[in-house]
């Protein structure tokens, strides 16, 4: 593989593509465990957050994927300490390095321009918000006067209603998690002075962005990089050609990519990681692409109801070699991780799943790992894996 000149379409093999999205992702080769969280945080550009916790939540999960067990506190210092990040909805909920926050720009400015979700405020309502969190410092929205009405669980107050619309102006920033509540502060108090301005365009800031998910994803479609911080298709075709993305084609996508010319510029090579994936990592958490660039059919299946599911809850994919080789769906019993159903992809899986297994019991404080031996799909594997674990 040769770096190519801008604007010329360089081809790569379908092995290719997959090796440069792993090593873009920090999944081949060196890793910088001296850069450790923040160094995985700034290299994907965001981390999502999810209310589901089975081993960890997902934003634990994702450092330890590629550094291995890093202690779970130091990923939440790592996080919320010393002003170096803050949450804002990029794909999904997210929490973001800190000198991205002139970049959303644009999504703040669109904020302010839509409907608000068809909540109404009683006149003050949003002044009281922000004159509290001025004279009282960062608070939950419990600490603000309370979270919920007394109805279901989206039933918000009006305080709630307030600190979120303030949340996404950028006049309120997430500044930490604090038993998965949010935590908000004035963004003049909690994003440093320099980076704390709005005069970047809707174009600059897209084209930041567009750019910035290239790099992390290595190589992707137009809607794999539209997709990674949610920008329309539209604003990614606007951006493209200036973004500093090179087009590309790869055997057996068809459709037009682009890369990071940085990753064009030497073959990906290294030692791949070996362990188990949150679904909601990024280099897997959009379905179309993880079956275009490994041929493995994954879906979170938390939300579908018990009796339809096929692999689990939190089914978790695991990575060996560079290829997904199964998946396992995780459970705590006491100090016992329990594999409640493992789906091997063959022989060859058994021990890289045994290894992934083994060290995330470790890494949660686990000293013993189980298998349902009748929910492994090859029950005559289930005594090998059994052995293996053992």
């Amino acid at each position: 593989m040769t770096t190519v000149p801008r604007h010329t379409a360089a081809e790569l093999s379908a092995d290719e593509a997959r090796r440069i999205a792993l090593r873009a992702q920090g999944f081949l080769g060196a890793t910088d465990r001296r850069a450790g969280v923040r160094g995985v945080l700034r290299a994907l550009g965001q981390v999502q957050l999810d209310t589901i916790s089975v081993l960890a939540r997902s934003h634990e999960l994702i450092p330890y994927a590629r550094l291995g067990a890093v202690g779970r506190t130091t990923v939440e210092d790592a996080y919320w300490t010393d002003a170096h990040a803050f949450e804002y909805w990029s794909h999904a909920a997210c929490i973001l390095p800190v000198e991205e926050w002139p970049h959303f720009a644009f999504r703040r400015r669109a904020y302010r321009d839509r409907p608000h979700w068809h909540h109404d405020l009683s006149a003050g309502a949003y002044d009281k918000v922000i004159a509290q969190l001025r004279d009282e410092g960062p608070r939950t929205a419990t600490e603000l006067g309370g979270a919920k009405n007394k109805g279901e669980w989206w039933d918000w107050s009006e305080t709630k209603i307030a600190v979120e619309r303030a949340l996404m102006f950028g006049e309120v920033v997430v500044v930490e998690r604090r038993g998965w509540k949010r935590v908000y502060d004035l963004a003049e108090r909690a994003i440093p002075q320099a980076l704390l301005h709005d005069d970047l365009d809707d174009t600059e800031c897209v084209r930041r962005l567009v750019r910035q998910a290239g790099e992390a994803l290595g190589v992707g479609t137009r809607a794999d990089i539209a997709d990674y911080h949610r920008i329309k298709g539209e604003q990614f075709d606007a951006v493209v050609e200036a973004s500093g993305l090179v087009p590309v084609t790869v055997a057996g996508w068809g459709k037009p990519a682009w890369a990071d010319p940085a990753a064009l510029a030497s073959p990906p090579r290294g030692r791949h990681r070996t362990t188990l994936l949150s679904p909601f990592d990024s280099l897997i958490w959009e379905r179309a692409r993880t079956e275009r660039i490994f041929g493995f059919a994954h879906r979170l299946e938390a939300y579908v109801p018990k009796p339809k599911r096929v692999h689990g809850y939190f089914a978790m994919p695991v990575l060996a070699g560079g290829r997904l080789v199964g998946r396992v769906d995780p459970a705590r019993e006491g100090r016992t991780l329990v594999a409640r159903q493992v789906t091997l992809d063959g022989p060859k899986a058994v021990p890289a799943v045994a290894q992934a297994l083994r060290e995330a019991a470790e890494w949660v404080g686990c000293d013993a790992v189980s298998v349902v031996p009748d929910r492994v799909n090859h029950p005559e594997l289930a005594p090998e894996l059994v052995r293996a674990l053992s």
